[in-house]
Formats: structure tokens, C-alpha cells, sequence
């Protein structure tokens, strides 16, 4: 059967790391060179001699190329090699095609994935599988949840499967992803966050969901891995104006302690609450002020972010002021300082919340 230009088997190359494989990616590349895909990338990231006779039997084939490194240097490193290989040799293709060596990938999904982005061009296309099912590890479905949950709550994204190997990625992206930083399994969530972050659109699959629990097989470690992706998390949420809003927010919070502590002290507990609302309401007119120049450097439009801002601000006070006073009044102190620290963990709560609310409500860009 002919293969059209316009078909990802030609005008794609499907890229696969691997680090000490088994028998199953023998079967992997073989049905993609039965299916006729053209141009396939196997990535040998260090794998030891016993596990060479895989890439050996893969390279015997005409439409495989064999990437080497000497030592293991993990798998985002292994996908940047193949892209940069890619971008250097093979300037017709237009895209390429992650997957992974394990079996878990079809070809049905692959050629679907693969088709969808050619029609889309400038979208990168998740196969995305379904984490509900039975047959799925538990450490899989842990691991999942966690990012998607919190893919969801700290940058809005909303993915249902965060940890697909399965992307279909058009060539335009690939200068881009080779710069973004991770050499390990938390490459693939720095990928989704950056193209987030630089308006890179994207869309989901749906792929059949393939696992063995007789023969189940990973390099993925659940903690080792879920706590860099944790990092990658964080430090994404701490630059460009994360880092900012974090800056901002500790201005604010230190006025607005400042003031809840002196007034504790003039004025004594009886009214606490009161000088709650009071520090609170001083600290938000700075934080807003810092927010809208600053922060989210925003012009014009003031009455109407005001508007949204307190819209925010008056019910995250009223759980924070509410929340603190069940919680002094629970473990009845007198104590002027562990009143600011019950403050602080209920404030440390609620931050997230509002810093996304912020971004994507009062100081929205067009």
C-alpha cells in the first residue's frame, strides 16, 4: 500500500528512547516498519551490552536510525537527542512522534495521533489514556492524579493524563523543547508546563490503555520521580510572575501581620477579629496596587479589576478571618505571636487559590 504525503508515516518520525530494554520493543518497532512508517528514532540512552542485540535487531532495518549514548543520561535527554538529530538531517519531516518502548503505545493510536497533528499544524496532539480502568498499576493512577490534580489547581491546565508518552509534536516546537530544561522522566511535565506557558496549543486523544500486570516493566520510580516532578512544579511556579506574585505576597502579608500584631498589643485580644479585618483590608490595597503594576503589569481598566479583585479578596478574608478565630479560640491562647502563626498556615492555604484567580480573572490578558 502506498503511504501519502500527507500521512504521519511519511511525514513524521516516530521517536523512541530506551534504556535496557526486553523482548518488547522488538515487536514495537517491527510493527511500526509492518505499518510502514518511514522514519523511526530508537535512542540507546546507555544501556549495557547485554541489552544491545534490541538495537542491534533494530537497526538492521532500512527506516531505523540508532542514537547512542555512552552512559544513561535519562530519557528528556534521550527525546532532545532525537529531536536536535531530526532537525539536522531530516529538514522534510514535520514533525515527530514520542513513544515508548514498552508496548503500551498501538500503532492504531499512533497513526491517530500522528494524522490528528497534521491536520492541526500548530497543535501538539497527548494520546491520553484512561486511569479508571482495573488493569492500571496503582502507582501509575497515584502518580497521575497527583499532577493532573495539581495541573489543574496551581496553573489552570487541564490535562487528563499528564505522563503520556504518546505526543505528536510539530517540527516548529522541537528548536524549543530542546532548551527546556530536564534530563530525566520530569522532561515530559516541563514540556507541558512550558507550552503552557508560551500559549502552545494542544489537544487530547483518546488512546487504548495497554498494561500487563504479569509483565509490568518501568524505569519510572514512584518517589524518586514524582518528587522532581514535584521540583519542576515549584520552580515553574517561581519565575515569570509566580516569582513576582510570591515576592508581592510576602510584602503584603509582613504589613498586614505588622499591623494584626500591633493592634493585638495596643488594644489587647478582646477584638481580634476586628484587627483582623482591619490589617487585612491595609495589606490588600498594597497587594493590589503591587499586583496590578507589577506583577501582572497591567494598565487601565482599574474599577472593574478592583471590582474583581475584592470579588476574591472578601471571601478568601472572611475564611481566613473565620478559620483563624475557630482555631485561637479552639486552643483558647493569649499569646499574641501563636495567633499570627495560626494566621499564617490558614494564609499559606488559601494562597494558591487566589494567586490563580488573579492570573486568570482580575489581571487577565487578552
Amino acid at each position: 500500500m502506498a503511504v501519502e504525503s500527507n500521512d504521519c508515516r511519511k511525514s513524521l518520525a516516530v521517536v523512541l528512547p530506551s534504556f535496557e530494554p526486553d523482548y518488547k520493543i522488538d515487536s514495537v518497532i517491527r510493527e511500526l516498519v509492518q505499518n510502514e512508517f518511514e522514519t523511526i528514532i530508537v535512542v540507546d540512552d546507555g544501556s549495557e551490552s547485554k541489552y544491545q542485540k534490541h538495537f542491534l535487531k533494530a537497526s538492521n532495518y532500512p527506516q531505523v536510525v540508532v542514537l547512542h549514548h555512552d552512559v544513561n543520561r535519562g530519557k528528556g535527554r534521550a527525546l532532545k537527542t532525537a529531536f536536535q538529530y531530526v532537525l539536522q538531517n531530516f529538514p522534510e519531516m514535520k514533525g515527530v512522534i514520542t513513544i515508548d518502548g514498552d508496548g503500551q503505545h498501538l500503532t492504531k493510536d499512533i497513526l491517530a495521533c500522528g494524522n490528528e497533528m497534521l491536520k492541526e499544524k500548530d497543535k501538539v496532539i497527548l494520546g491520553c489514556r484512561d486511569f479508571s480502568l482495573p488493569n492500571v498499576p496503582p502507582r501509575s493512577v497515584a502518580g497521575n492524579r497527583f499532577t493532573s490534580n495539581a495541573f489543574r489547581v496551581l496553573f489552570g491546565i487541564h490535562l487528563s493524563d499528564t505522563q503520556t508518552g504518546l505526543r505528536a509534536i510539530p517540527r516548529e516546537y522541537l528548536d524549543k523543547f530542546c532548551s527546556i530544561p530536564g534530563e530525566r522522566f520530569e522532561y515530559e511535565t516541563n514540556m507541558l508546563l512550558q507550552m503552557h506557558r508560551s500559549g502552545i496549543a494542544f489537544c487530547e486523544n483518546s488512546i487504548e490503555t495497554v498494561y500487563d500486570p504479569e509483565d509490568y516493566s518501568s524505569h519510572y520510580n514512584a518517589v524518586k520521580d514524582s518528587w522532581k516532578v514535584g521540583k519542576v512544579m515549584l520552580k515553574f511556579m517561581l519565575t515569570g510572575s509566580g516569582a513576582k506574585y510570591v515576592f508581592s505576597s510576602l510584602v503584603s502579608l509582613a504589613a498586614d501581620y505588622l499591623i494584626y500584631f500591633l493592634l493585638l498589643n495596643a488594644l489587647g485580644m478582646k477584638g481580634e477579629a476586628v484587627y483582623h479585618l482591619i490589617a487585612t483590608f491595609l495589606s490588600s490595597i498594597l497587594n493590589f496596587t503591587i499586583n496590578k503594576i507589577w506583577v501582572f503589569e497591567k494598565k487601565g481598566q482599574l474599577l472593574r479589576e478592583l471590582i474583581s479583585y475584592y470579588c476574591i479578596c472578601v471571601p478568601r478574608t472572611a475564611i481566613s478571618t473565620l478559620s483563624s478565630s475557630f482555631v485561637i479560640s479552639a486552643i483558647k491562647t493569649a499569646n499574641p505571636g501563636l495567633a499570627v502563626l495560626v494566621r499564617v498556615i490558614v494564609d499559606g492555604v488559601l494562597f494558591v487559590a487566589s494567586y490563580y484567580l488573579q492570573k486568570k480573572w482580575v489581571f487577565k490578558k487578552k
